[in-house]
């Protein structure tokens, strides 16, 4: 078994998301969208918690299409506050529907998400040497510019784990056979 990170050891759904999705980087603006949203659901809670329901908030997010959970309404919200495949927090599921209106709002105006998120980290992802922080500079600046533009449960240890998950960060260890992978 190849050396990695040591919070993805002993569970087999980690080491398979650690091995094949965290740190790779993401440029498609709908899963980095998806991949904040999740994260946010993750906010008190451990990221295996979200990952083992994760289909589960696929299905009732109908796919993380940012234009149907922006027409989410008060029944839509009885629903998934009903649906024990999911986090059922009110306040999350609110923003999360909120959350996709502030992305449709970008777009409407022109500003790709992907681009947006990338530009503001240099466009390709920063190699971590050091510790791995809870949040950086760069993490309180795209958690208080998304905030601007209306996103909630963005604060910037949220924004610092979705930049590791979507590779805009490598924080890969040391001896961890993805560290800085070719992807």
């Amino acid at each position: 078994m190849p050396p990695r990170c040591t919070w993805a050891e002993n569970d087999l759904q980690m080491q398979a998301y650690h091995d094949t999705e965290w740190g790779v980087p993401e440029r498609d603006s709908r899963a980095l969208w998806e991949k904040l949203m999740l994260d946010g659901f993750q906010a008190g809670l451990a990221w295996i918690t979200i990952l083992r329901k994760r289909e589960a908030f696929r299905a009732a997010f109908k796919g993380f299409d940012p234009e149907v959970v922006a027409r989410f309404g008060e029944k839509d919200i009885a629903r998934l506050l009903q649906d024990p495949g999911i986090v059922r927090s009110r306040s999350k599921i609110e923003a999360t529907i909120g959350n996709a209106r502030a992305y449709l709002a970008m777009r409407e105006t022109g500003e790709d998400f992907s681009d947006f998120v990338w530009s503001m980290a240099g466009g390709k992802p920063i190699v971590n040497n050091g510790p791995i922080p809870a949040k950086t500079p760069l993490s309180e600046s795209i958690s208080a510019a998304l905030k601007k533009r209306g996103f909630k449960f963005v604060g910037p240890v949220i924004t610092y784990a979705w930049m590791q998950a979507t590779g805009i960060v490598d924080d890969h260890t040391a001896e961890c056979f993805r560290r800085s992978a070719k992807h």
